[in-house]
């Protein structure tokens, strides 16, 4: 239940801030150009500040007290922020918010991941309620922006991060136990010389990456061809209930993690070839629902194999590391989307399919150097927790 709760906050702070966050900015009066380089913020610090962060968190076992320090931060620089009206004052302050905010995510799943492996807790059913707050940020926020003046919603955005900083005091020790015999026995710097961890997260990052252009132009496509804003909406809906669902039904999973990965990946594939073919909305809508099997079961797949290949004591490194390949990955895909949604349109999406099959492909290649077992078929709740 704390779990629950923590993940609930972190989502839904995202959820809410993701898309209104440059609407309050808006309404401030901060022009477009600035818009852009401040919400550019957090993807500069996911692979500079981040790593550094969660690494020395876990070097001084101090993994729980940094989620909850970190979390107040936020909420404070949020609160300031609220003060300002004038571009470089906001710039300045919600870079310094956002180097305490982009480390909680990792962090907490690093926390999560020591339970998992210490407890057997079941990851997908925790981290749906994530993916469920995320929607009910982003509708609650849509209402809020509907009712009350866009300049008071950075009070909105300062009341869930609060939840969450206060969430987080709920949050108990987990003691690192000694890693299973199989996992290869080695400290944070030593994750980056081993090809297994290095094909781990570069995998999650070309899988994850390749929803670069439907996170940046999807909706903007969807408007061109002719969708009103309640379908455009209707169809994220639909992506992100499929994903709840997968979390949900994650544990009675039989595949071993590197083969979920793997089909993961696949359907990643097949999803962006069939979206780029522009099908009807009735075909469209189905297409979505394989948002549960390209994000969703990459996600848990992902957290089983990082479970069964990364010591417990140098999970939140891990997790930074994840997140900073992630990151430079997601953004460089979304600049490249850019240039070929210009030329191409929705053709975009091939490139992205071609990103997500190389996913495939590396975690494929990559069973020699990852824990004994991969290869067979086993519970995924034995394997990854979830």
């Amino acid at each position: 239940m704390r779990l629950t709760l923590v993940y609930g906050a972190v989502f839904g702070l995202i959820g809410i801030s993701l898309p209104f966050f440059p609407v309050w900015l808006k309404a401030r009066g901060v022009d477009v150009g600035w818009i852009g380089l401040i919400t550019a913020v957090p993807a500069l610090t996911r692979f500079t500040v981040l790593p550094l962060i969660t690494s020395l968190a876990e070097h001084h076992h101090a993994l729980r007290p940094a989620i909850t320090w970190l979390a107040f931060l936020t909420a404070i620089g949020h609160f300031v922020l609220g003060f300002f009206a004038t571009p470089l004052p906001i710039l300045l302050v919600f870079a310094l918010t956002a180097c305490a905010w982009t480390p909680i995510m990792p962090m907490v799943d690093g926390y999560v991941l020591k339970g998992v492996a210490r407890y057997g807790l079941d990851y997908g059913p925790l981290r749906l309620w994530g993916s469920a707050a995320f929607v009910v940020g982003a509708l609650g926020g849509g209402v809020y922006v509907d009712r009350v003046a866009p300049d008071n919603l950075i009070w909105v955005i300062v009341a869930m991060a609060l939840f969450g900083a206060l969430a987080s005091l709920g949050l108990q020790p987990i003691e690192d136990h000694a890693p299973p015999d199989h996992a290869p026995r080695a400290g944070a710097g030593a994750l980056l010389r081993q090809p297994g961890f290095l094909a781990i997260i570069f995998t999650s990052a070309l899988v994850q990456g390749s929803h670069a252009a439907y996170y940046a132009f999807g909706s903007v496509a969807w408007q061109e061809a002719g969708l009103g804003g309640l379908t455009i909406s209707c169809l994220w809906s639909l992506g992100v209930l499929a994903e709840i669902v997968v979390f949900a039904v994650s544990p009675r999973f039989a595949w071993s993690p590197r083969v979920l990965v793997a089909v993961a990946a696949a359907s990643a594939a097949l999803r962006w070839g069939l979206t780029a073919q522009q099908p009807p909305i009735a075909v469209l809508a189905v297409v979505q629902t394989m948002h549960g099997l390209s994000y969703g079961l990459t996600q848990v797949g992902i957290v089983g194999l990082m479970v069964r290949n990364v010591n417990a004591h140098v999970a939140a490194t891990a997790q930074g590391y994840l997140a900073a390949a992630s990151g430079i990955v997601l953004g460089g895909a979304t600049m490249a989307s850019g240039v070929l949604f210009r030329s191409y349109g929705e053709g975009v999406y091939y490139a992205m399919a071609v990103m997500a099959l190389a996913g495939a492909g590396l975690i494929l290649a990559a069973g020699p150097w990852l824990a004994p077992g991969e290869a067979e078929a086993q519970p995924q709740s034995e394997a990854s927790g979830g």
